[in-house]
């Protein structure tokens, strides 16, 4: 069967979805939907033994020669060299020109967490990168002149992750892997002088070995040369924090470095331990001990294998309040002292207090990947750990929890992935992680259920799509059984289109 499009043809939609880029697209999934449905299958039978007490989570005695043995990964290539400042955000056309005008060395272009993923923003988002790419984006809107000026960010595309679908393509009667769509539209096009990805919520180093294996198949399609490829792998999973070493041994001959993802990994903390009750957002700082020594095994890992160790993100929008500057200072003070080799922001304004914490560190050098820490000695319980971070847990934190998350829901619904809330700019993962912990506390007895419900009425009210997020917070945050991605099914029932609309590529 030919590879099919359902959705209506847009404006320039035909300079994205070309018959090269269908092609790989098809190939790519002929070659490996299987493997992606059976690493998913097994995704959910780890989780379920896991829940049971019939595995416990650790290091993998089968993988010990590779954590004991001597290698390293290909490492940096042009334009991932120095790090020291990577930012965030949608591949909206206005974000695309803010972030490559930033000053930040690094753009991560996020078809992931801060994408609604609508197919129209899908395809404009990669027609947004092929524009800049190709010295076309120079647009007014509100009066402002918006053009890419001289040296821009390098941009690392993320697609989306293992977890999701594309429906509106289909090869041979099925949907696609959502991330292999991403994927092979950036590299058909915008990426192709330099193909670099960041790999989103891995849970095992099998995912990395399937990444590696579409890479070595997509660059044989193109012509390109093996390797060229460079991609970032975000550990942001408990399951994953135990395999670092061998994630990046999977995909050594592309790999570039490892990132440490704050709520995303806290998220994946509630799904695996349900019982395990933490406290509330606020209170789940990068400081508390099992995220300490979480982020101090990255940096060791990533820099005995010549890898960035890149830190986590302040989602801080810049205000007159002098305070928010001196949080970011402080965090990004603490990962350069640690080890880490750059760091992300949100939001432009940010990007220098970000460089001039790195900066004290760095000096001239462009990143410190020759600190070995080799002081650092984490074992599983340490990371593990997670009574030493309390248990408090308080009304204000669950009405707080509620009203996150239904915002950013009512946002993603109408198109939005990367939303002003409270002055954070916040993605899927807050959401996420603000509906887990909800859920958890609502399991473990902390909160009725009338009351979740009855806040959830109030803080709704005002929403523009209110029946709809509040059918989907109830679903997601007060089913019996957790979902485990809110976007998963949210994606299927709301941001699809209507079936029906195929036309042959």
């Amino acid at each position: 069967m030919a590879i099919e499009i359902w959705a209506e043809p847009g404006e320039r939609h035909a300079e994205i979805l070309t018959p090269a880029a269908l092609e790989l697209i098809a190939q790519l999934d002929r070659a490996f939907h299987d493997d992606w449905a059976h690493l998913l299958a097994r995704r959910r039978r780890r989780l379920s033994r896991l829940a049971k007490g019939h595995e416990t989570l650790g290091f993998l005695p089968k993988t010990e020669a590779v954590r004991s043995s001597e290698w390293t990964v290909a490492g940096a290539a042009p334009g991932l060299v120095d790090r020291r400042v990577e930012i965030t955000g949608p591949p909206t056309r206005r974000m695309t020109v803010n972030a490559l005008n930033s000053g930040a060395q690094v753009w991560l272009a996020d078809f992931e967490d801060a994408l609604s993923p609508t197919w129209a923003n899908l395809i404009g988002g990669q027609l947004a990168l092929l524009d800049a790419v190709n010295g076309r984006l120079d647009f007014t809107e509100n009066g402002k002149r918006y053009r890419v000026g001289e040296n821009p960010a390098t941009v690392v595309a993320r697609p989306r992750g293992w977890h999701l679908e594309e429906k509106h393509i289909r090869v041979d009667g099925r949907p696609v892997p959502a991330a292999l769509v991403d994927f092979a539209l950036y590299l058909t096009h915008a990426g192709r002088t330099r193909p670099y990805f960041y790999l989103p919520k891995l849970e095992s180093h099998l995912e990395a070995r399937l990444w590696n294996d579409v890479f070595v198949l997509a660059q044989r399609q193109l012509g390109m040369p093996q390797g060229t490829i460079r991609a970032t792998v975000l550990i942001e999973t408990i399951l994953a924090a135990f395999e670092m070493d061998e994630i990046l041994y999977e995909l050594r001959e592309h790999c570039a470095g490892l990132n440490a993802g704050r709520w995303d990994y806290l998220f994946s903390i509630i799904k695996t331990f349900s019982d395990q009750v933490l406290p509330e957002r606020g209170r789940l700082t990068m400081t508390v001990p099992f995220m300490r020594a979480y982020t101090e095994l990255l940096v060791q890992t990533c820099h005995r294998r010549g890898a960035h160790a890149i830190g986590g993100m302040s989602a801080f929008v810049p205000s007159s309040d002098e305070g928010v500057f001196a949080k970011v200072s402080e965090d990004k003070q603490r990962e350069a002292a640690d080890g880490f080799d750059g760091s992300w922001v949100a939001h432009p304004g940010l990007v220098e207090v970000c460089r001039q914490e790195f900066d004290a560190v760095l000096g001239e050098k462009p990143h410190q990947i020759e600190r070995l820490r080799e002081d650092v000695r984490v074992l599983k319980p340490d990371l593990l750990n997670f009574a030493a971070a309390g248990s408090e847990v308080t009304e204000a934190g669950l009405r707080s929890n509620i009203a996150v998350a239904v915002r950013y829901m009512d946002a993603w619904l109408q198109g939005s992935g990367a939303v002003a809330i409270n002055g954070l700019m916040e993605d899927a993962a807050t959401a996420e992680i603000a509906r887990c912990q909800v859920w958890q506390w609502v399991r473990n007895g902390l909160f009725p259920r009338e009351q979740v419900q009855e806040i959830l009425l109030a803080e709704t009210e005002t929403l523009a799509r209110r029946d709809a997020v509040r059918g989907l917070f109830a679903i997601t945050a007060l089913g019996d059984r957790l979902p485990a991605f809110f976007t998963s099914h949210a994606y299927g029932q709301y941001l699809t289109e209507a079936p029906g609309v195929a036309e042959a590529a």
